[in-house]
């Protein structure tokens, strides 16, 4: 994919030296407090970013000004011409409409470039601010599951079940 220039970002893929900006977001406990992984350390984000470098389905956000890494995008496809996407930006990058303009451009791309004929999202009911931008590229809700996933554990080894809000997008719809 070449680089996606958008008004105040460009999408692009995934560097190894991008693991700088990577650790300064992931290192913080409120941008990961909804993700299925704890807060990385420096050494986790150098291979986090290595790894993201060599898999096609996270997206680097940059800022056109300063080429600043504030945000990653996720976009893998799944059976059915279905592909889910997923997004976490940089707490002080957030609340500025950077996820919205960057979001909407990977997501008529997945219809117009990759042949996505549907696109789902998932995230927790708590965060609002995800289901917020969901609703903003026109996804609608189309379920709440209950306790259908878990990330941590108690300290006695039980799952801590989450609910999750399920949306989704086709691509009839994304042209209308």
């Amino acid at each position: 994919m070449e680089p996606m220039i958008l008004e105040r970002v460009y999408i692009r893929r995934f560097r190894k030296e991008d693991w700088k900006d990577l650790y300064d977001y992931l290192s913080d406990p409120e941008v990961v407090k909804f993700e299925p992984y704890d807060i990385f350390f420096e050494e986790e984000a150098k291979e986090e970013a290595s790894k993201r470098a060599q898999h096609k389905s996270f997206y680097a956000v940059c800022l056109k000004e300063n080429d600043k890494l504030i945000g990653n995008l996720y976009l893998d496809q799944s059976a059915f011409d279905t592909w889910e996407l997923g997004y976490v930006f940089n707490r002080k990058y957030q609340g500025q409409g950077y996820a919205i303009e960057s979001t909407r451009a990977l997501v008529d791309y997945a219809f117009t470039e990759l042949g996505a004929r549907r696109i789902i999202a998932m995230c927790n009911p708590d965060n609002h601010a995800s289901w917020k931008l969901l609703e903003k590229l026109h996804m609608r809700r189309e379920g709440h599951l209950k306790q259908n996933i878990y990330f941590k554990q108690d300290a006695m080894g039980n799952p801590l079940w989450l609910d999750t809000y399920l949306y989704g997008i086709l691509k009839s719809e994304w042209r209308n």
